[in-house]
């Protein structure tokens, strides 16, 4: 954070100085009660109904508490903690924050979409950060309780910040916007999630289409070309820049000629009639495509697209995203329980579909979850994608997931199917078709430790 004294954010505030010095410099910044207390020279926005330990704020002095509580209550701050009292603490809140995004003239990058987020984003990370320095969010830690840190994580060094948008309901991405006012947005994909949070499939592409006026003024929108969904944003009130990219020949930033390789994918790009050699570490087409949402990011803050590319070949991607390991017996293991939606499960799918000829192919599938009143529906659409292909052993760990082994049966599969509650009694399946020419893959919820612990177990020398 940019350090700023507490003098002047108290006259930004308007705020009424109850007790403390002034004249220090904030270095941090948290919601208390949502961010835990760690470092000294914090500001920490305290609301009225938070019960307040003064003498751990004090321990970690000097800090700045700024509330609306009672004066009788904010009196009761210890020597090393200054105490400024607001009318409004959600008006002071978003005054603070909107001073502090604005102190920087630097790209913000705002990410979006149902698959693809973390990866796009840590591959912007990567491209910029030999020259740069860039602020982003962790992982894929993207809640809205998240953006205060992430925003303050910015200071005079940063020469670009790229953030990842949650959504869990509505109104969640239209709430990090006004945090970040992103100079680009991107969306990856829309696919199924997250219904229960926005009602059905047209309220969750409207809690994504919130990104479109939350991009400040005269920015850059990056959209997939060829999503489906992505084609139903309304852009009628967009007035800035928008980049497209895809497969598709209208795609300014378009692939070609995209082809499995040993470790990843080779593929051509295509940008202003040039044509551009490229390779993305792993595997699947929709690998390609968060290539490219990347490359024209990057492009857009000035970076020759040549060296782009160059550097994203050297990206490491991340575990549990399509992570193929040796597994028991010299069987290939494809851990890809970093999260589980109907549209990373396609994904995979397709990852299969060329890698997996001419091996014994074994799918395990947990549930998905957060499809509210729509459950049955994808679960089952996923055992008729399931039946289509030439798979010789299904397994389905959970409730819900049943639905799919029950969809994929009654289309006619051809695989084994086998159905459990939990992992257990999962690995006395298993384990006797594990060999050289088994290749699994396993999906599950991120929340599932016992899906990715089973995971783990599968894999040699874990």
């Amino acid at each position: 954070m940019k350090p700023i004294q507490v003098k002047d954010i108290r006259k930004l505030l308007q705020g009424e100085l109850i007790s403390g010095s002034e004249l220090w410099n904030v270095r941090n910044a948290i919601y208390y009660n949502r961010h835990g207390l760690t470092k000294r020279n914090t500001l920490m926005f305290v609301s009225r109904s938070d019960s307040v330990n003064w003498h751990e704020i004090n321990t970690k002095g000097p800090s700045l508490v700024i509330s609306d509580k009672p004066s009788s209550e904010l009196k009761n701050a210890l020597s090393d903690t200054t105490v400024i009292k607001v009318r409004s603490l959600v008006q002071a809140y978003w005054k603070f924050m909107d001073y502090y995004r604005n102190l920087f003239q630097i790209p913000v990058v705002s990410i979006t979409g149902t698959c693809g987020k973390t990866t796009t984003k840590e591959m912007i990370k990567h491209i910029l950060m030999k020259d740069w320095n860039v602020q982003a969010s962790i992982s894929s830690k993207n809640e809205p309780r998240q953006s205060l840190p992430y925003l303050t994580g910015i200071d005079q060094n940063t020469k670009a910040a790229v953030f990842e948008l949650g959504l869990g309901n509505s109104g969640n991405i239209k709430h990090q916007c006004m945090i970040y006012q992103p100079t680009i947005g991107i969306i990856t994909n829309i696919g199924v999630h997250h219904l229960d949070g926005c009602g059905n499939l047209e309220g969750y592409i409207k809690a994504k289409s919130e990104i479109v006026d939350g991009i400040k003024p005269n920015g850059t929108l990056i959209l997939n070309a060829d999503d489906a969904n992505t084609k139903k944003v309304p852009l009628h009130s967009f007035k800035g820049k928008i980049i497209y990219f895809g497969v598709n020949k209208m795609s300014d930033f378009r692939a070609s000629n995209i082809r499995f390789t040993k470790n990843g994918m080779d593929f051509n790009v295509h940008l202003s009639k040039k044509r551009y050699k490229a390779f993305i570490p792993g595997f699947g087409e929709h690998q390609v495509y968060n290539a490219l949402a990347a490359l024209a990011a990057v492009n857009e803050m000035g970076m020759n697209i040549q060296e782009a590319i160059s550097r994203i070949a050297t990206y490491k991607n991340m575990s549990r995203h399509l992570e193929f390991s040796s597994g028991i017996g010299g069987s290939t293991i494809i851990d890809d329980t970093w999260t589980n939606n109907p549209t990373s499960v396609e994904a995979a799918l397709k990852v299969l579909d060329s890698i997996g000829v001419s091996k014994n192919v074994i799918l395990v599938l947990g549930d998905i979850n957060r499809l509210g009143n729509f459950e049955k529906k994808y679960h089952r659409e996923i055992g008729s994608l399931v039946a289509e292909r030439n798979i010789h052993t299904l397994i389905t760990i959970g409730s819900k997931a049943e639905e799919i082994a029950k969809q994929a049966m009654e289309d006619g599969t051809k695989a084994n199917v086998h159905v459990f509650k939990d992992v257990t009694g999962v690995m006395n399946v298993l384990k006797p078709m594990l060999d050289s020419h088994a290749i699994l893959l396993i999906k599950g919820p991120m929340s599932s430790r016992s899906m990715i612990d089973f995971a783990n177990s599968l894999k040699e020398n874990k």
